[in-house]
């Protein structure tokens, strides 16, 4: 069953919701799962993205009451794509894509507000990790104020590969970091450009900064070492905004 339209509860309703098809952005599993059910639930995520938590019972029991018998499904309305399908489409209609990756961004407000800055900006999609990430839930959609009904979001499972495609593709890599060569105003952002923004806590890693061809930094004067993610993803998206209509 449903709740609010957002969760599916036991193990046969998720199964036949990945089997219809189902956009699911996660689905938590009862860590000491047991059954013959359970092994038909993960026959039917072989080939799928779909992130599966292990977790106590405990943490099923938190969210609902109803008899979930050890698994709970979380529904997203965003219908996820994939970052290589998208692509060609965009040089196909004779586009310059410019793309937004988010690495470890898991605050569903910062996602929902980042998301809305970019479909203003005419992003073409916004790319985001299927671990350690943002839930696509209600409260993203409304502080989207609705782009994310629009807004491609790209779900990858290795983002390190995915920005290896980019850069195989012809994309510029833009990372914004405290690490940062020079001011972001002096990147290139003209031609197909992709900007990764890092949490604010960790920051882009190590493995994909290493990937990136330019680190960036926005100048702090004051006595905060950082800005919001959302705020600081605006200030390098209407950048390159300013240069690619110029």
């Amino acid at each position: 069953m449903t709740d609010k339209n957002e969760m599916i509860f036991g193990v046969r309703a998720v199964i036949e919701a990945i089997q219809a098809g189902k956009d699911i952005d996660k689905i938590l599993v009862k860590r000491d799962i047991q059954s013959d059910l359970s092994k038909e639930l993960f026959a039917a995520l072989k080939g799928t993205q779909i992130p599966v938590q292990r977790v106590p019972v405990e943490r099923s029991n938190g969210i609902t009451r109803t008899n979930h018998k050890g698994v709970v499904a979380f529904i997203t309305d965003v219908t996820y794509q994939k970052t290589e399908d998208l692509e060609p489409v965009l040089f196909e209609q004779g586009k310059s894509p410019f793309f937004v990756m988010l690495d470890g961004v898991t605050d569903v407000r910062n996602f929902g507000a980042i998301a809305r800055t970019c479909e203003c900006a005419a992003v073409d999609a916004v790319i985001i990790p299927s671990k350690n990430s943002v839930t696509v839930n209600a409260d993203a959609m409304k502080t989207s104020a609705g782009a994310l009904h629009t807004l491609p979001v790209c779900r990858e499972q290795n983002l390190k590969e995915t920005l290896q495609y980019l850069k195989d593709s012809g994309f510029r890599i833009v990372a914004a970091t405290e690490k940062g060569d020079y001011d972001y105003t002096k990147a290139d952002y003209t031609g197909p450009v992709c900007i990764i923004m890092g949490a604010e806590d960790k920051g882009v890693s190590y493995d994909h900064l290493a990937l990136c061809d330019e680190w960036v930094k926005i100048p702090m004067l004051g006595t905060i070492e950082s800005l919001n993610v959302s705020v600081a993803a605006g200030i390098l998206i209407y950048e390159a905004v300013k240069q690619r209509i110029n």
